[in-house]
């Protein structure tokens, strides 16, 4: 595979250039210090040398909100809603969050496949670009380097110039197609070392989490939890929904809706009757650091957490996952060694 130079002054030229294929997805400057994923407009706003954005791309094949079906009292009729493909361009992705939409392709697509997901998901392109670890991203502990470059139809290495392009597929040969570019001749550089970590891998993490179900810091971290349930929404890897349905006013039908929702949120755990099946903060926080390093991994052998940081960077209380695994893993190793 040899690589191209994008210079950086013809950056907008070539988002340009996929305009002319499909509508394109990128990042924007969202306030002073804040970036986030939208359609393309101009070409100069968009913006590749970011940390992270609020929201991943998750947000358009699993959107915040959005009406399942509408219902007719009268006849007892129903119409599920139209769903088409998000046929479309996504330009600066980040390696974690490509590989977190893998991760809701897996979930989606077991046992009964989810119909609107999928359908969304459908004839999307994903042009990535690498990025600089900040003090908030993990994902090298969890197996996406900052570089990496599996699943994506290009990517967009950093260099000096502007960037190293590389084509992966044939929708990417498409999209470049008529596009003039010029073979990368030098040598990538050294890729940045992430400044946070986990220090042990899945394996051995799910050892330690076989053993931590009653370990102290979960009633430690429950202590300064505020139980805003922004760790939740901010991560692209949870899918957690809630369904309702609303009647009109003349009570002649209604629509059925989902919308996110998270298990960090004690209204989550509510069901009939007004039973609460997670009623402690401290369970709660147990079964977010589960869901992403147990229960799933188990069945899959990889952390269902990308490492992305935003929950680490979004929490209003300072509270670290990744602090919460190595405290796990360290207790287990001391216990596991005075026991020796």
């Amino acid at each position: 595979m040899v690589p191209y130079l994008l210079v950086r002054a013809r950056v907008a030229d070539f988002v340009a250039h996929l305009q002319t294929h499909k509508t394109v997805y990128a990042p924007h400057r969202k306030g002073e210090a804040s970036f986030a994923f939208a359609p393309v407009e101009d070409p100069g706003e968009v913006v590749l040398d970011y940390n992270r954005t609020l929201h991943s791309v998750k947000k358009y094949f699993l959107p915040p909100t959005e009406t399942l079906l509408s219902f007719d009292l009268r006849t007892s009729e129903f119409a599920e809603s139209e769903i088409k493909p998000c046929d479309a361009v996504f330009l600066g992705v980040h390696s974690y969050d490509l590989r977190a939409v893998h991760k809701l392709d897996h979930n989606f697509r077991q046992e009964n496949p989810e119909r609107n997901y999928l359908r969304r998901r459908e004839q999307a392109v994903f042009v990535g670009v690498s990025f600089e670890p900040d003090a908030f991203h993990f994902s090298g502990s969890v197996g996406v380097g900052s570089r990496d470059s599996s699943g994506f139809d290009i990517f967009l290495t950093k260099v000096d110039a502007g960037y190293a392009l590389s084509v992966h597929t044939p929708a990417g040969e498409e999209l470049v197609a008529g596009f003039d570019l010029r073979e990368y001749a030098a040598a990538l550089p050294v890729p940045p070392a992430f400044k946070q970590h986990i220090y042990v891998p899945q394996d051995k993490l799910s050892e330690v989490f076989d053993h931590s179900y009653h370990n102290d810091i979960w009633l430690e971290v429950a202590e300064k939890c505020v139980g805003c349930g922004t760790c939740n929404l901010v991560c692209p890897t949870c899918y957690c929904f809630n369904v309702e349905d609303s009647v009109e006013v003349t009570a002649d039908g209604g629509q059925r809706s989902r919308s996110w929702d998270g298990c960090m949120l004690r209204s989550f755990t509510v069901v009939a009757g007004g039973e609460v099946f997670r009623e402690e903060s401290a369970a709660r926080q147990r079964h977010r650091v589960y869901r992403k390093f147990k229960y799933i991994s188990d069945r899959t052998g990889e952390p269902w957490c990308v490492g992305c940081g935003r929950c680490n960077q979004a929490c209003t209380a300072g509270i670290s996952i990744v602090a919460i695994v190595n405290r796990l893993v360290n207790d287990y190793d001391r216990e596991t060694a005075a026991a020796v």
